[in-house]
């Protein structure tokens, strides 16, 4: 059985940071891209970003670009997002993803985590 757990989300000011962790486990992670998405209140789930099985390549929307990093430890079945210079609109629920299906920026994920609350104060 596939889980993914997020951690790591709260309550912040904005410009401040958070980093959110995701544990995966019942599948090989190694071989699955991995990819955060964000759904805010009243709208719909969007794509924040995703980084290849190797680590080799990584995708972010444009309103994250440059704030948000992705990562992974293959070792430790685990997937990052730090987050920076975090904004109101930042607010949401994060949710991890695993095994894109070959579109790193879909919704088309085989697997999703529960999803972590994520704050913004202005």
């Amino acid at each position: 059985q596939v889980q993914l757990v997020e951690s790591g989300g709260g309550l912040v000011q904005a410009g401040g940071s958070l980093r959110l962790s995701c544990a995966a486990s019942g599948l090989t992670f190694s071989r699955y891209a991995m990819g955060w998405f964000r759904q805010a209140p009243g709208k719909e789930r969007e794509f924040a970003a995703a980084i290849s099985s190797s680590a080799g390549s990584t995708y972010y929307a444009d309103s994250v670009k440059g704030r948000f990093t992705i990562s992974r430890d293959n070792a430790k079945n685990t997937v990052y997002l730090q987050m920076n210079t975090l904004k109101p609109e930042d607010t949401a629920v994060y949710y991890c993803a695993a095994d894109s299906r070959g579109n790193p920026r879909g919704s088309g994920y085989r697997y999703w985590g529960q999803g972590t609350q994520v704050t913004i104060s202005s």
